[in-house]
């Protein structure tokens, strides 16, 4: 097994932390100041899950694999989304962002469902550290969702004119 890195474990940490902040965006109220602060957290997570994977190839003695087919494709929608939005097509914005979520979350399941990949081995051969770590992720969430919040709350508090 390829030693835990911290290339490798901001990869997994940013990997898992935009699947489930990806949850929040879905399920919450879109288009408003909370949607926008953690949406901008989200592609920041995706972009890098996207980019450092590049440099993890020693599954195939460093070649690359179709995970990082993914990474392309997933670099072009994030962008795509970000510019959508920004010339005001939301519907093309939905489709982007939400492709991509799934996207990531599909590789994600086909990731840890390979035996000899470091995240199943680490949750069978230390069950406790890899609970631990998911709360970890979890709890990285949580706070990214509160201070989301509360940037919201403090832009609505200010004045038009001070924004």
């Amino acid at each position: 097994m390829h030693a835990w890195t911290l290339l490798i474990v901001t990869h997994v940490v940013a990997a898992l932390a935009s699947v489930l902040l990806g949850v929040v965006q879905l399920v919450r109220r879109k288009g408003d100041q909370r949607h926008r602060h953690l949406g901008r957290v989200w592609v920041v997570l995706m972009v890098w899950s996207a980019v450092s994977s590049f440099w993890i190839r020693h599954l195939r003695d460093g070649a690359f694999s179709w995970l990082h087919v993914l990474s392309l494709v997933t670099l072009v929608t994030v962008s795509l989304g970000v510019w959508r939005i920004r010339r005001g097509d939301v519907q093309g914005h939905r489709g982007n962002m939400v492709g991509s979520w799934l996207g990531s979350g599909i590789a994600m399941v086909f990731a840890m469902a390979m035996p000899d990949r470091m995240l199943p081995t680490f949750a069978v051969d230390q069950p406790l550290g890899a609970l631990a770590a998911l709360a970890s992720v979890v709890a990285l969430v949580v706070v990214l969702v509160a201070v989301g919040d509360l940037l919201a709350r403090r832009a609505a508090s200010l004045p038009a004119r001070a924004l």
